[in-house]
């Protein structure tokens, strides 16, 4: 195979979360192509189990499938924090619970054809549900679920995150190597 090279890259637009680019690429048969980019700052996610051994969720509303998903907690990186640090902050803040234990899970790119997005994920045991911290715009519901009813909602088509699906397959792989 051959090489690519990006010859530019030109911002049409910044966003809260995202910038969107077009990038003028010289492809390895010598011809020039526009390839559309999203880069994105980061985020991490977390797998919590409760005491109970339930997964903790979020239920939430999200604009772009226009109507409510069930995800595992997940946000952005804030400026000068780590991974597992933004995955713990957004698992208290979503749903309150509070982390006992951190492992890292997986590493997740969300949608490598156009985007940067790249999404650890973490998990291990939560507790002490307190108060959610939610922004003005965050409007979530939390869900505790087994996670044998989260991989039949998979199956079924009822939960299809990328991040989520990968999460929580990941986690009942690792759970079946635990025990």
């Amino acid at each position: 195979m051959g090489e690519y090279k990006r010859l530019s890259r030109t911002l049409l637009h910044k966003g809260q979360i995202t910038e969107y680019y077009t990038d003028r690429m010289l492809l390895p048969n010598g011809n020039e192509a526009d390839w559309d980019f999203i880069g994105h700052h980061g985020a991490a996610a977390f797998v919590g189990e409760n005491e109970d051994g339930n997964i903790v969720m979020v239920r939430q509303y999200r604009n772009a499938l226009e109507r409510y998903t069930l995800e595992i907690p997940a946000g952005g990186i804030n400026p000068g924090e780590d991974f597992e640090t933004a995955a713990i902050r957004e698992l208290q803040e979503e749903t309150g619970y509070q982390v006992l234990e951190s492992k890292k899970l997986i590493d997740i790119y969300t949608t490598v054809a156009f985007c940067n997005e790249r999404i650890p994920i973490f998990c291990g045991k939560v507790t002490n549900q307190k108060k959610q911290h939610l922004d003005e715009d965050e409007f979530v519901e939390i869900v505790e679920v087994p996670l044998d009813v989260l991989i039949e909602k998979i199956q079924k088509f009822e939960i299809q995150d990328a991040k989520t699906v990968s999460a929580l397959l990941a986690y009942k792989q690792f759970k079946s190597v635990e025990s």
